[in-house]
């Protein structure tokens, strides 16, 4: 497999294929679309069996991979690519969005004679190609540079991702090269990032959350319910990205020796969670979040000041709820690949500036790839990938 922040051509990539689905991938991702069977309630609640994966529909008012199904497909290919002078992209999503539906759907040849099962493509442009398409849209800011990142030029920003998650990781390239097919010549690699899911763990009001590299249970807070995701996950206008969404992608790698070498009440202190069950510091459920006001009686916060689960509370920012998604990674090192979905940049950007001046986490991380995307609407046969957008 090659390392993450390389690029291969397209052609290459399309040679290792059969290689890279015998060592498999590792990652995870969600699907917004119900499937034909075991599939969960549009409140994005866990379903009550383990049934086998269903398909996901690829068309709808949101793209799928987002919000459903939970728990998410354990398995996550990440390709960011840029579009070169040649291509337009308004005929190339659109292309995309045809070849999106032939996956799903198990019609597509290119798919080697293997079931789709669960497999969600998602997809996002970068602020370049949205500022050509209106400045005032949401979508146009690149993300700021912050403190502890290690990023080289090709491994910040660009112009196209794409998203693929499924149940049976033998998919995964084999999506990504009948996609990168499709674009031809028109897109040029960036860098890409397999990425597996942690194991789900119940953490009450019928959720469940995985658990991160680091042991702890990861993303428990965030806007799960309709009415949350129609406030903080969901754009609802212009027209042209309403049903639309904001992705920022973050490779990191871990400290994983240091932070192993604290005790567990230290870590439990870093995180302001207990490892075992993901329950604040200051008590209750870990679904109710943590209680920031609660003081010990000799006057000291329960949950540390400098804890992560303070410092990033989307209270204490004064921000909105991210839909948060972390997938271990083993390459290039060892770490985690970062997702956050949010109606406003600004939800990630004040809570990583807000993160930055005292959140005990911080320390063992190092940021290796940063992107942002603005995620399109969702299409349909009459409406194409990106055409509220580009035409």
């Amino acid at each position: 497999m090659r390392r993450a922040d390389q690029h291969p051509s397209r052609r290459t990539f399309l040679d290792v294929t059969g290689a890279v689905m015998a060592v498999g991938l590792a990652a995870g991702c969600t699907a917004d679309s119900p499937g034909s069977s075991g599939s969960p309630s549009q409140d994005g609640r866990a379903p009550a069996t383990g049934a086998a994966p269903g398909a996901v529909s690829a068309t709808g008012r949101h793209q799928a991979g987002i919000t459903l199904p939970r728990p998410a497909q354990p398995h996550l290919l990440a390709v960011v690519a840029d579009l070169g002078a040649r291509g337009a992209p308004g005929p190339l999503l659109a292309e995309l969005g045809q070849t999106i539906r032939t996956l799903t759907a198990g019609s597509d040849p290119r798919l080697l004679g293997l079931a789709p099962g669960d497999l969600t493509v998602t997809v996002g442009v970068g602020p370049r190609l949205v500022r050509t398409a209106g400045a005032a849209l949401p979508g146009t800011t690149d993300l700021p540079r912050f403190s502890r990142e290690r990023i080289t030029p090709q491994a910040r920003g660009g112009d196209l991702l794409l998203q693929v998650c499924a149940s049976d990781a033998l998919l995964l390239p084999v999506a990504a090269a009948a996609l990168l097919d499709r674009a031809g010549d028109r897109v040029r690699e960036r860098w890409r990032q397999s990425a597996h899911r942690g194991t789900d763990v119940p953490v009450g009001d019928d959720l469940t959350a995985p658990r991160n590299p680091l042991g702890f249970i990861d993303g428990i807070v965030g806007p799960h319910t309709g009415p949350e995701q129609q406030r903080d996950l969901w754009l609802a206008g212009p027209p042209a990205v309403a049903g639309g969404t904001i992705a920022v992608l973050r490779r990191m790698e871990l400290d994983l020796p240091r932070f192993a070498a604290l005790s567990v009440a230290e870590q439990e202190a870093v995180f302001g969670r207990r490892r075992a069950t993901g329950v604040p510091l200051s008590g209750g459920s870990a679904a109710a979040g943590p209680e920031l006001g609660a003081k010990t009686p000799d006057g000291r916060y329960l949950v540390p000041a400098t804890a992560h689960a303070r410092r990033a509370h989307a209270t204490a920012v004064g921000v909105g709820l991210m839909l948060r998604r972390s997938y271990s990674i083993d390459q290039p090192a060892p770490g985690l690949l970062f997702i956050s979905f949010q109606n406003d940049l600004r939800t990630f950007t004040a809570t990583l500036t807000h993160m930055e001046t005292s959140d005990a986490l911080l320390p063992f991380t190092t940021t290796t790839a940063s992107a942002t995307f603005l995620i399109l609407p969702g299409f349909d046969a009459q409406r194409p990938l990106g055409a509220g957008l580009f035409g």
